[in-house]
């Protein structure tokens, strides 16, 4: 009996062993244990570990669109937006009626400035959902792209008549009337969002950011801890009380915060990064290095620490290191966008800009709407000698990236470069807009109102400068330079000393102080300047570079002028501007041909550094050598092809050595379109067109070269030809005469005499 007993007890066993085995095999079983395992682990807010299930879910069924749809919630709580992007379109593809999905994918098409793409998704929600309270959410968002705020704060109030109680789309209408201005109605909508959703952390943080706006900073932390205390689990609310210590200017107090939140959040990857990307917001580079080396020992497996110190390390200049980690991300998925951008990055600091270029170019071909790679494009293209690319990227970068203020950084240079001080406004304005904190934006709102002589408004965004960082010397180095544009010497003067109390080290107020003396015909007190703040800081290579220029320019001592050139050019191989001096200081001294060898052994360390081909090739026509000139000019186009300098160089060599007339017409025009009112590149032109007889046109442009400069012995050489070509003898000899007197022992003088002799009348 107790056989039969254990007998039919084995059988329950392995009946039920079988069964549950074939419950294991079951597909459908497993994709659905992997879901719920996910949505689990999603609700306790450790999304990377969600992630992970959901992925495991479609492996097992690849067109499982829960799956999808949750591992792109999952993606947008990682700030993964290309994964979300991804994931939510294939949503939409095996679920077209999924209308969620479609809210969510125009929501975020929207955030990426992709309005095409999302329009034709709200083109089917405005048909398929008029109703929807979602859909009016993702219209007010799409018009609010567009700056149509009126439309998008209706479409915003639809949704609240169809669903008055959604917490998350009041904040959404707070959101709007914050941004239009409305800011009783929007400091009443946060409340509302509060009020329906009290342990809401994003509409918490929302309140305390608006209370941060509006200087309410006892309100705003308040908000803020209240939005710690409703979800101890998730570090986004201490990482808003960061920001709001950093607006109060509390940095030693946020740097403890981000310790203790460190600690706290050990196994959360947003958490245990939020120190390493403070320091490197904050600008300690260094810092934020060593703590993201100690972050990538302890989570080698983290994606998102790596790349972050893969950033690091190039920033760094630690390019071997940061090559053979992105090696790895490009080896597992070559198409890896971030890999891309940073394998850009590593091949513009290798000097390799072309590669770079390609790489870049792959990487937004995979993500066309990524902000970093279009400012590292931008980057390359500035390197190459394309202002214009460079621009157009930098503002492309801007518009996908509105919060991206390198680029805007970038822009405001482009700006100042060209002389244009209401771009600089509008960069400067956006820089404030995105970091009120920092103090560069309002010093150059400050620059852009000097170049407009708006000298009050000037002082008042300077001093604005030094409020944010009254211990740093951007606000009170430009509140010299807002007295220097005035001529009031004495103030400039006593703000450049106060900038150089705050750093002593800085070669612009070095600068600027040196130049204030100069304008006050004090030479001897601008030398005497940069000598005492060499004693205290003695291997600043700027600081020795301002010395050999002064002494080169104001006293003619070119012995002491090449000693400290040289000294700036040991202590930095990349000072190109102390290099490019040495080299004029030494023809100055008559020694051409030590100049053409310095710039010749610059080029090994600055292979792509153009003035220094340039001026070379200008000492080789100067020794009469063409032939080594034009190796110069050509190695310098190869770098930047339309270089009008070079060009129009290149273009009088040819002409010169019997070349190609029409090659030179063509360089020549390059040259005349870059530099439209050079007397030299209308001279160039104009010969060229000698050559090419078409004499009328060459004399229109040798009239305006010989009106701009009419001493010099070429220009009267070329337009006497010209006028002896168009049978005009009297003017001919005009010239060609003034051309002999001017510079007797020429080639030209020479061929000037023989025509002389020729002309009648």
């Amino acid at each position: 009996m107790r056989s039969a007993s254990v007998l039919r007890w084995c059988l329950v066993i392995l009946l039920a062993t079988a069964f549950l085995a074939g419950c294991s095999r079951d597909p459908n079983v497993r994709k659905q244990k992997y879901l719920e395992s996910g949505q689990r682990f999603f609700e306790k807010g450790k999304y990377r570990e969600a992630a992970i299930q959901f992925q495991n879910a479609l492996q097992v069924d690849a067109r499982f669109a829960d799956a999808h749809y949750q591992l792109a919630q999952a993606s947008l709580k990682l700030q993964m937006w290309n994964r979300a992007y991804q994931e939510l379109a294939t949503v939409v593809e095996l679920q077209p009626e999924n209308y969620q999905a479609r809210v969510d994918l125009t929501n975020l098409l929207v955030a990426g400035r992709d309005l095409k793409d999302a329009k034709e998704q709200l083109d089917v929600l405005t048909v398929k959902q008029p109703n929807n309270a979602g859909t009016h959410v993702a219209l007010a968002n799409y018009n609010a792209a567009l700056n149509n705020m009126g439309v998008a704060l209706l479409e915003m109030q639809k949704s609240l008549d169809l669903d008055p109680k959604n917490s998350e789309t009041h904040l959404a209408m707070a959101l709007l009337q914050t941004r239009a201005g409305q800011l009783d109605s929007a400091e009443a909508s946060y409340k509302t969002a509060v009020e329906l959703d009290p342990k809401s952390t994003s509409a918490l943080i929302a309140l305390g950011g608006f209370y941060q706006m509006r200087n309410r900073y006892p309100e705003a932390e308040q908000a803020v801890q209240r939005a710690i205390d409703a979800d101890r689990s998730n570090p986004e609310p201490r990482s808003s009380m960061v920001r709001l210590y950093m607006a109060q200017g509390k940095t030693a107090q946020a740097e403890e915060s981000l310790k203790g939140v460190k600690k706290d959040f050990l196994g959360n990857s947003v958490g245990y990064r939020m120190l390493g990307d403070f320091y490197f917001a904050t600008g300690k580079v260094d810092q934020a290095a060593a703590e993201y080396e100690s972050l990538f020992k302890d989570h080698p497996k983290d994606p998102q620490v790596k790349k972050n110190y893969i950033q690091l390390l190039i920033l760094k200049n630690r390019l071997d290191d940061a090559r053979k980690l992105n090696d790895e991300i490009l080896k597992a998925n070559p198409n890896d966008t971030e890999g891309l951008i940073f394998k850009g990055q590593i091949l513009l600091r290798d000097g390799k800009t072309n590669d770079a270029v390609d790489a870049l170019q792959s990487a937004l071909k995979n993500d066309p709407n990524n902000g970093i790679a279009h400012f590292q494009l931008g980057i390359a293209f500035d390197q190459l000698g394309n202002l214009a690319r460079s621009e157009s990227e930098w503002r492309e970068a801007v518009r996908v990236r509105p919060d991206l203020v390198e680029a805007q950084r970038a822009l405001a240079a482009v700006a100042m470069r060209k002389g244009d001080p209401d771009s600089l406004a509008q960069a400067a304005d956006s820089i404030i807009a995105t970091q009120p904190i920092a103090a560069d934006g309002y010093a150059l709102r400050s620059i852009a109102e000097v170049a407009r002589k708006q000298f009050p408004r000037a002082e008042k965004f300077a001093r604005q400068s030094i409020a944010k960082k009254p211990d740093g010397p951007i606000g009170y180095l430009q509140m010299g330079n807002l007295y220097m544009a005035q001529k009031q010497y004495p103030n400039a003067e006593k703000f450049f000393l106060q900038a150089l109390e705050k750093d002593p080290n800085n070669s612009d107020v070095m600068s600027g102080l040196m130049n204030t003396y100069l304008q006050e015909k004090q030479p001897d007190k601008a030398i005497q300047a940069v000598t005492d703040a060499m004693a205290k800081v003695p291997n600043n290579s700027n600081f020795h570079d301002l010395l050999g220029t002064a002494l080169y320019t104001q006293k003619k001592d070119y012995k002491g002028a090449e000693a400290e050139l040289k000294k700036a050019a040991d202590l930095d191989k990349n000072n190109s501007d102390a290099l490019l001096k040495l080299g004029q200081v030494q023809f100055a001294m008559g020694s051409a041909d030590q100049a053409i060898q310095t710039y010749l052994l610059s080029l090994k360390d600055n292979p792509r550094e153009i003035r220094f081909h340039i001026l070379a090739g200008e000492l080789y026509e100067s020794k009469g050598d063409l032939e080594s000139a034009r190796q110069m000019y050509q190695k310098a186009l190869a770098i930047q092809p339309d270089n009008p300098l070079a060009s129009n160089n290149l273009a009088y060599v040819v002409l010169q050595t019997g070349g190609n007339v029409d090659i030179a017409l063509a360089m020549a025009q390059t040259a005349r379109r870059g530099m439209p009112d050079s007397p030299n590149a209308a001279d160039t032109l104009g010969w060229a067109y000698y050559h090419k007889g078409a004499f009328g046109l060459a004399l229109d442009l040798l009239k305006e070269a010989v009106r701009k400069t009419p001493d010099d012995a070429t220009y009267n050489y070329h337009i006497g030809m010209t006028y002896q070509k168009s049978e005009e003898p009297t003017l001919a000899r005009q010239y060609l005469e003034k051309s002999v007197k001017l510079k007797p022992n020429t080639t030209d003088a020479q061929n000037a005499r023989k025509v002389l002799s020729q002309l009648k009348g």
